[in-house]
């Protein structure tokens, strides 16, 4: 399975922010790619959102920076590596998105998380960092972040957006099946089907995202858009809007 290499390295995504490639993990025994997303703060210290594996080489390039001082969950599924983030830099504050301290939990993970998330900015980063949490499906909350000064936005897993070329052969099928497949990548079907009832929920969040008015969108697994982002958020949301 080829990655987006080079792995655990910072990556210039614009002035003040970056993202991470990491290694994969596997879901429900699926082999998913992971990445990260680094903002400097107008304090300089760094905000990471869904943190991936952390090796030397990358936790001396994050202290190059700044001070690391805030360690995203987004949603119930995203902590997999804020333990060993957590160890590295234990002044740093864990933020955990609706569900996911419970779930690491009940997966017995030796983490704790300080603060939850909100459904607006929180204080250390408001002005710099817009955010909101996607409601209304029965399973999935997750925490969607802006940054103005990049025309940035930052998804977890409302869009994923698997390469074939990256992908082993005999997952692409399924891949196409469930809507994530590059170059039309969307909500999984599954989740999909978790907001039956409350789609005009999702459709405000979605309306919400696209008046942010983004030219990037970050996502945690497959091709992000470099540009044009408010066209793929309503190609990837069209079933919604």
């Amino acid at each position: 399975m080829t990655l987006y290499e080079p792995l655990n390295t910072l990556k210039p995504v614009a002035p003040h922010i970056w993202l991470i490639d990491g290694p994969s993990i596997r879901f429900y025994g699926l082999p998913f790619s992971t990445r990260a997303t680094v903002v400097r703060l107008g304090s300089g210290e760094l905000w990471v959102h869904s943190p991936t594996k952390l090796t030397t080489g990358l936790a001396s390039e994050l202290k190059g920076l700044g001070p690391v001082a805030h360690l995203v969950a987004p949603n119930w599924i995203h902590y997999a590596h804020v333990a060993e983030w957590q160890e590295a830099f234990p002044d740093a504050i864990s933020w955990a998105a609706p569900g996911a301290a419970e779930r690491a939990a009940s997966k017995g993970m030796a983490l704790h998380f300080d603060r939850d998330l909100g459904p607006e900015a929180e204080a250390p980063w408001e002005g710099e960092i817009d955010q909101m949490i996607v409601e209304g499906s029965r399973v999935h909350r997750e925490a969607v972040f802006f940054h103005p000064a990049s025309r940035t936005l930052i998804l977890t897993d409302l869009i994923e957006n698997f390469e074939p070329g990256k992908m082993p052969w005999y997952l692409r099928p399924l891949l196409r099946l469930g809507g994530v497949m590059d170059p039309d990548g969307k909500m999984p079907r599954d989740m999909r089907a978790s907001f039956l009832g409350h789609r005009d929920r999702l459709r405000a969040a979605v309306e919400r995202m696209i008046a942010w008015q983004p030219e990037r969108v970050i996502l945690a697994h497959g091709r992000w858009y470099r540009e044009n982002g408010v066209a793929e958020l309503r190609r990837a949301f069209r079933f919604v809007l």
